[in-house]
């Protein structure tokens, strides 16, 4: 791993004394923050506390075929050291996103499976129904606004759900054709987030490959528009202090950062291949992301997506991974190399 190290900073180095005319990107490099305990399928939800703690779920699809036994939340510390993992009670396997309300610190995770949201104890896995939105849907990342309020993605119905921040009963806050998808992975809507005004959403459509934006009158969604097309794989999404919008590029291993107009400032991150351990190097199928003081923290779900039907670039490399990994990139946006 040391020797990986300087061989990405001599990479880093060489590349940055290339004349500006023959380059384009100057990649901040991925490196692996922790690995999930042995026995863990691969994760896809993660988020972090105000400790700077990183939880992660696991989606329960390795490349040997889906488990039967109840998705996991595996915690760690700032250092990447594994310090607790729980089954969540009551969760089916296969458990995608998860975050804390930031007006309540209730940690709510998106359990696919069952098409409900959880609201669970970080410490002892323990859960209980927050809201039941039912089979057929499929939930895949959520959201806050300013007052608590609870937004959902739903990759496979093209809807975003809410609900209160006590949970209960969601309603459809918008539906629309730019949520859904006839694309490969076959997810529609996926990672959102709002941006600092909270006057749009920002939501990811895996599918298609875009970044779409829903303006937010008072609450209530507007006509949403594609911000732009062209991220491999559109997955996880986060926005920050100067409305960046970062999304995770699944097939293409990478992340990809767009302006507030749509404009990639910065393509970071890559895949590096799979150690002797079993475990990818870099970014391979990665999945989810969150920023926790100067990183940003990428969950490897390293799909073998031909267990759904269909062979993707990355399918044989997933079936060779065996420890399954979380990386992290500095939180840091290169120039572009020859944009005077």
């Amino acid at each position: 791993m040391k020797r990986l190290h300087v061989a990405l900073f001599s990479a880093v180095v060489a590349f940055a004394l290339i004349p500006f005319s023959a380059a384009a990107w100057l990649r901040s490099p991925a490196t692996t923050f922790a690995t999930l305990p042995a026995g863990a399928t691969p994760p896809e939800g993660i988020t972090a506390d105000a400790a700077g703690n990183i939880y992660v779920t696991t989606f329960g699809f390795p490349a040997s075929g889906p488990t039967n036994t109840s998705g996991q939340l595996i915690v760690f510390d700032r250092s990447g050291r594994a310090i607790r993992q729980v089954a969540i009670a009551g969760a089916s396997p296969h458990l995608l996103g998860l975050a804390f309300n930031p007006t309540t610190s209730d940690l709510l995770v998106l359990d696919f499976g069952a098409g409900k949201v959880l609201k669970v104890d970080p410490n002892s896995g323990a859960s209980t129904v927050f809201c039941d939105i039912g089979s057929g849907s499929g939930l895949n990342a959520l959201t806050f606004d300013g007052s608590g309020n609870v937004y959902i993605s739903d990759s496979f119905n093209g809807t975003i759900w809410r609900t209160g921040k006590s949970g209960g009963v969601a309603t459809a806050w918008l539906t629309s054709p730019l949520l859904t998808t006839t694309g490969k992975p076959p997810f529609g809507a996926n990672g959102l987030a709002f941006n600092r005004a909270g006057t749009a959403l920002l939501v990811a459509n895996t599918g298609d490959d875009a970044v779409i934006t829903i303006p937010v009158t008072s609450g209530s969604p507007g006509t949403p528009t594609v911000l732009a097309y062209g991220v491999n794989g559109a997955d996880g999404l986060l926005i920050d202090e100067d409305d960046n919008i970062w999304v995770v590029a699944n097939q293409s291993d990478e992340v990809v950062v767009l302006d507030p107009t749509g404009k990639v400032i910065a393509k970071l991150g890559g895949f590096y291949g799979v150690d002797h351990h079993g475990a990818a190097l870099g970014l391979l199928f990665p999945a989810s992301i969150v920023a926790s003081g100067p990183f940003i923290y990428v969950t490897n779900l390293v799909l073998d997506t031909r267990l759904f039907g269909f062979p993707t670039v990355d399918s044989q490399w997933a079936a060779q991974v065996t420890r399954y990994t979380v990386s992290k990139i500095l939180r840091y946006i290169p120039p572009a190399l020859g944009n005077d």
